[in-house]
């Protein structure tokens, strides 16, 4: 990813389509969210693009906009739907479905959620076994532009191959109908053929392979991911930081998780979770740099369990437990049971991840979107680059890059120049 310092932005004329793999619980609450927010009923509560400001300047400046204000990003008003799903459902009825949303906030955009109906969906069973469907694909909008995001269910766990390697053999293992190539690929590589930014919003291999990023870069495309950073990823990415800012050492950390929706569901199954494990192992691995702080990090135990409980829908609560020792090596617990509900994390994270992406392609930013990592549990970053976990590190990123943009001075937080 590379772009000039204060690069022309195409400005965000007529609608902007986001395209939706997967009409499920996350899906239905943001457009229900967005459709809303559009009738002046809800708020964009945890949306960066619609209720973050930006520091501008030195810090004895008044310049402190909100981001929606200092970049043209498109207007919720021009936001339209679509989406894929193996379920013939309309959006009403599968934010209803869901149980996400009250009833009575759903009724209030019944009219503009029924309008959407999933298109069939590319799907092969043995990816995602514990889902069963008959809206699948055998073989309107106005939009001006187009986005893409993955918020369907996380496929079983994938290793890169030698057909991912280039664009040629990716297309022939299509061909062939190769079974290294998963759903997720296809909807990738649609996109990325018809010019329509790509985010992995799972755990799934998608657009890691080298062939799909030659594709990005080939047709001057960004893309990002992967699997949103919600509920207990989000807690280790910002009290893990913290540990090591204080130089605390860590003996272990216990995370278990119950939740009881499709997703949930998915993850009961053993080669789904390996994917979404893969995932949540390795932030605290980027973070603590146990090979740079050997006697504070150095063999750490990190459990992760994901159960499926049904009565919790999507109400997931997640458990920690973390064993940490301070000075002179005296050991202290933390324990945090977060009660948080996914879709509801998830859904402000679609709405940006689809307002970026479209600044990116009009600011003609190809390839790997690192800036974007604010939002994933696994960052994708250059080739032999390691991923940054550290959510305010991330945020720093983000914000800057977003400064780079418009020809704004970076923020490095030094403040020496006051005190001169």
């Amino acid at each position: 990813m590379t772009v000039a310092k204060g690069a022309e932005i195409a400005p965000a004329k007529g609608k902007l389509g986001v395209l939706l793999v997967g009409l499920g619980a996350v899906s239905t609450t943001f457009i229900a969210g967005v459709e809303a927010i559009k009738a002046g009923i809800a708020e964009p509560i945890g949306s960066l693009t619609q209720m973050g400001t930006i520091r501008l300047g030195k810090r004895t400046d008044n310049r402190v906009p909100l981001i929606k204000d200092f970049l043209p990003l498109a207007n919720l008003k021009d936001l339209v739907f679509g989406a894929w799903d193996i379920f013939p459902d309309s959006a009403y009825e599968a934010a209803v479905n869901a149980g996400v949303l009250e009833t009575s906030l759903l009724a209030k955009v019944k009219t503009p959620l029924q309008k959407i109906k999933p298109m069939k969906a590319v799907f092969e069973q043995n990816y995602v076994k514990r889902l069963h469907g008959d809206n699948v694909k055998t073989g309107k909008n106005k939009c001006a532009r187009l986005v893409m995001i993955w918020a369907a269910s996380t496929e079983i766990f994938l290793k890169e191959r030698p057909v991912h390697k280039t664009i040629a053999s990716f297309e022939q293992a299509m061909r062939d109908d190769h079974k290294a190539i998963a759903p997720s690929m296809i909807y990738a590589y649609a996109a990325l053929k018809s010019g329509v930014p790509f985010a992995n919003g799972a755990p799934n291999l998608t657009v890691d392979i080298p062939a799909l990023r030659l594709l990005a870069e080939k047709n001057n495309l960004p893309v990002c991911g992967k699997d949103f950073k919600t509920g207990q990823t989000l807690m280790k990415t910002i009290i893990a930081p913290g540990l090591k800012s204080r130089m605390l050492g860590l003996h272990g950390w216990y995370s278990t998780n119950i939740l009881g929706n499709r997703d949930g569901e998915v993850l009961d199954d053993p080669d789904s979770f390996k994917t979404k494990e893969e995932s949540k192992l390795s932030v605290l691995e980027y973070i603590l740099q146990p090979e740079v702080y050997p006697r504070l990090y150095r063999d750490f135990s990190h459990v992760v369990r994901i159960n499926y409980y049904p009565p919790r829908g999507d109400n997931k609560e997640g458990w920690d437990n973390i064993d940490i020792f301070g000075w002179l090596g005296y050991p202290m617990q933390i324990k945090i049971d977060f009660l948080c509900r996914d879709s509801i994390l998830a859904a402000p994270i679609v709405l940006d991840l689809a307002l970026f992406l479209d600044l990116a392609q009009r600011a003609r930013m190809k390839g790997v979107q690192e800036w974007l990592s604010f939002y994933f549990k696994s960052p994708q970053t250059a080739p032999r680059l390691y991923p940054e976990h550290d959510i305010f590190i991330q945020l720093m990123k983000l914000k800057n890059t977003l400064r780079h943009l418009r020809g704004e001075d970076l923020i490095t937080h030094l403040g020496l120049e006051y005190y001169d």
